[in-house]
């Protein structure tokens, strides 16, 4: 459950071919910014625009007058970029997806369909396909001691080596308003965080945080 193979359906990604090249998904935060370097030169330019330096933009997404894109990023089509995001840095979104108001990505790779839709934080993270943030939810992405980040799933521990690491959603994941996903933060695919979570360590796919931190399969909701 902690392996990109485990979280994520590469075929809704123009990082498929990045991601591959590592096991465990925070693996893949460091290289982002030269990734997408590397990769805008490459898109088709009857397709894409580089709006500005670094800046990539799918002829069919729609970025409000008042979105702020640093460099590098990638907009995927059909995506909407809305009034007052700040995509600061090296972003990779993709198809279908919503970077809404007061928004602010940096860091990241979203998978085609994601909602970042209000007052959402979300960095050093990948969030994958169809994934959702419910409004004013956040990745927090640095430890308050400023340690290296572990993984933590019960008795079990992985060290990640790096110190910003946020969240990694995996496919069809439903995260609550007002959630707070803590530094090292993994959740399977299709499972779900109740709003106003304070979430840590590794929820299973297709299971429910709740907001006292138990976790429990979906099958077993009333």
């Amino acid at each position: 459950m902690y392996k990109i193979a485990d979280l994520y359906d590469l075929d809704h990604t123009l990082a498929a071919d990045y991601l591959k090249q590592f096991t465990y998904p925070w693996e893949a935060l460091k290289g982002i910014k030269e990734f997408i370097l590397t990769l805008g030169p490459t898109l088709d330019k009857e397709e894409y625009e580089e709006i500005s330096s670094n800046v990539w933009v799918h002829k069919t997404a729609k970025v409000f007058p008042t979105a702020y894109l640093g460099e590098p990023c990638i907009i995927g089509p059909n995506t909407e970029v809305r009034h007052g995001a700040f995509i600061r840095s090296s972003a990779l979104v993709g198809a279908d997806g919503v970077v809404g108001n007061s928004v602010e990505l940096k860091n990241v790779i979203l998978f085609d369909h994601v909602q970042t839709p209000h007052y959402n934080y979300v960095g050093d993270s990948i969030l994958g396909y169809y994934s959702h943030m419910g409004a004013g939810s956040i990745t927090s992405n640095v430890k308050s001691d400023k340690k290296l980040v572990i993984v933590r799933s019960g008795e079990e521990k992985m060290e990640t080596g790096i110190k910003k690491f946020g969240a990694m959603l995996g496919d069809h994941v439903e995260v609550g308003c007002n959630a707070v996903l803590n530094p090292g933060t993994m959740i399977g695919r299709n499972s779900r965080v109740y709003p106003t979570s304070c979430v840590r360590g590794v929820v299973p796919e297709a299971s429910i945080w709740k907001n006292d931190g138990t976790v429990i399969p979906i099958k077993e909701e009333n």
